[in-house]
């Protein structure tokens, strides 16, 4: 006798578990490889309302159950005072779980129509003044760490950005120290891709509300990366992958940055003096720059 199919409904339910638990395994993991959240930790859980940061909230919560330390969450949300930002959203939500919350209004709004022209990207910043906002209430509430919802292909694309639009080598890391030295960031979805999320968003049935200033801009530098990201995928699966992998792996001798690695002391000769500058070898001709010159 041929084995039966499992029914549609026991599919799904198998495929969300599965889902779950590689969610679960994946944020475990990058909190364990970075250090992210020791015990007695107290956690800002930064909650938008959009899929990333729900997510992040649902597998903390999740593993913080059988965790190997003690820590706190509490999720905070900023109200920037966007029109028709339904401001009773996410307080339901967070009651129905019994997660502390705390929700800070500053019109940041106004801020960025007034002084952003029209048709300019206003993420920049928006992000800026949130990020500002956020960092002053973790200091003022004694919150050891930050946690954003940013994740792998966040993280892939900023690389991107910086790569082809700002010519430097630079992302956003799993875990960083603010400027300013006074805040801890952490990025526990580091490792787990957008898609991913999606289908848990998705499954979970989220109340997702959608961002009317940024969120509605179709010019941004970071959706042409992304639907670049995208094209890669259907015509090369994993390269995305591949590329997240590769920030991990970071050589400096096989790069060109000579401040993190010592190029010129490199194969240099027992009692050699010092060698010349450009300066010295251009004959005091610097007016040109070798490195853009065509």
């Amino acid at each position: 006798m041929s084995a039966v199919a499992p029914a549609p409904d026991a599919r799904r339910a198998h495929e969300n578990n599965k889902l779950a638990k590689r969610l679960r395994r994946q944020v475990g993991q990058a909190i364990a490889d970075y250090g992210m959240i020791e015990d007695g930790d107290k956690v800002m859980v930064c909650l938008s309302g959009g899929k990333d940061s729900y997510t992040l909230l649902d597998i903390l919560l999740q593993l913080r159950r059988k965790a190997p330390v003690s820590f706190e969450l509490v999720a905070v949300n900023l109200d920037q005072k966007q029109p028709g930002f339904p401001e009773h959203v996410l307080p339901q939500y967070l009651e129905s779980l019994g997660v502390p919350y705390r929700i800070l209004e500053q019109d940041t709004y106004s801020v960025v129509k007034r002084v952003i022209p029209e048709g300019k990207t206003m993420c920049s910043l928006c992000s800026r003044l949130r990020r500002g906002a956020l960092y002053t209430h973790a200091e003022a509430e004694g919150f050891t760490k930050i946690a954003l919802g940013h994740h792998r292909d966040d993280m892939v694309a900023t690389f991107l950005m910086n790569l082809f639009h700002h010519a430097k080598l630079s992302g956003m890391p799993p875990k960083l120290r603010s400027d300013d030295g006074r805040n801890t960031v952490i990025r526990p979805l580091a490792y787990v891709r957008e898609d991913d999320i999606a289908a848990y968003a998705e499954w979970k049935r989220f109340p997702i509300i959608p961002c009317t200033l940024c969120g509605s801009q179709e010019n941004l530098q970071r959706k042409q990366v992304q639907r670049m990201m995208r094209e890669w995928e259907r015509e090369a699966p994993g390269r995305v992958e591949q590329i997240a992998r590769a920030l991990a792996d970071v050589r400096p001798s096989q790069l060109a940055d000579a401040s993190l690695f010592d190029f010129a002391a490199l194969g240099r000769r027992s009692g050699a003096t010092t060698a010349p500058d450009a300066h010295a070898w251009l004959g005091g001709d610097t007016a040109i720059d070798a490195r853009t010159e065509s």
